[in-house]
């Protein structure tokens, strides 16, 4: 089992239809650790960290988003090792 972090960049309508808290909930499901915050560009940032399937899991659950969301590109790059002890939203 290998660990992982990446940082993904969500393009679309991501602010204000609940995004960050529904990427906490499945983040929080798989286990895996991290961030989601928005930006002033109207993206949100997402850092995930934990085991790679999980990780990938998330990031694949990136391009769905809730039901309100519309996105239309996901960045992703990967990113060092960082430690979380949960997965904040901000």
């Amino acid at each position: 089992m290998s660990k992982c972090c990446v940082k993904a960049l969500v393009t679309g309508n991501v602010q204000g239809v609940g995004y960050r808290q529904a990427t906490q909930k499945q983040a929080l499901t798989a286990g895996v650790t991290g961030h989601a915050r928005n930006l002033s560009d109207g993206r949100v940032e997402v850092l995930l960290c934990g085991e790679a399937a999980a990780v990938d899991a998330v990031t694949q659950w990136l391009w769905q988003g809730p039901a309100n969301a519309q996105v239309s590109h996901v960045e992703v790059e990967s990113v060092a090792w960082e430690n979380h002890d949960a997965f904040a939203t901000g």
